[in-house]
């Protein structure tokens, strides 16, 4: 049975757009995966805890020395990061803020990126593999491509890849839909266009 890992970090909520595509892509994928299963969660409406002085310091201790404090600190982060293990797929919605990711993905990233569980140490190779991620960026904006007047500006679909290659995961595909705060017309072909790729992903 493969598991399918669906993470939302917009704010926003009926009007947030990746939402709808990340939606889609998890109804197209149940029905690919008859009896497969689907671990939702929700980071935009229900954000996580920031990093803290307690979480660094169990994270670099040994497990049998922490304190009360330390082994709370670190519990999300345990959580999450099972979820992540135990996730053949990965589907993320990541609108864009400000030229990058959410405040709140951001605070799953730092979650998640942790010495000794997706980490090694000292040779800092990712020990997520063997897992396929589909992330939906939603922009405002253009969808920034090369040749673009701001392609320069774009900071998140770069980061993406690269921190989640740091923790092993290689197989990423990035599905965008720009354009949203332009006309009717171009946001419904840019989510038309949307739609059709995440229908083909969900389904392979």
């Amino acid at each position: 049975m493969k598991t399918l890992l669906h993470i939302d970090s917009s704010p926003r909520a009926v009007r947030s757009h990746s939402r709808q595509l990340t939606a889609r892509f998890v109804d197209a994928w149940r029905d690919a995966n008859r009896g497969g299963r689907v671990i939702h969660r929700e980071v935009g409406l229900t954000p996580l805890p920031l990093v803290s002085e307690d979480w660094i310091a169990a994270a670099f201790s040994n497990p049998a020395d922490r304190t009360p404090a330390q082994r709370a600190a670190i519990a999300v982060s345990d959580e999450l990061i099972d979820e992540l293990l135990v996730a053949d797929e990965v589907v993320i919605g990541a609108p864009m803020h400000n030229f990058s990711v959410t405040a709140s993905l951001k605070a799953w990233i730092d979650q998640v990126v942790r010495v000794g569980r997706t980490v090694d140490y000292p040779s800092y190779a990712g020990l997520v593999t063997g897992k396929k991620v589909t992330i939906i960026v939603t922009r405002g904006l253009s969808n920034l491509s090369p040749g673009e007047p701001m392609a320069h500006s774009d900071a998140q679909a770069p980061y993406l890849r690269l921190v989640l290659g740091f923790i092993g995961i290689t197989d990423v595909t990035i599905v965008y839909a720009g354009g949203l705060t332009g006309s009717d017309a171009t946001r419904q072909s840019s989510l038309h266009r949307a739609l059709t790729e995440i229908e083909a992903l969900a389904t392979k």
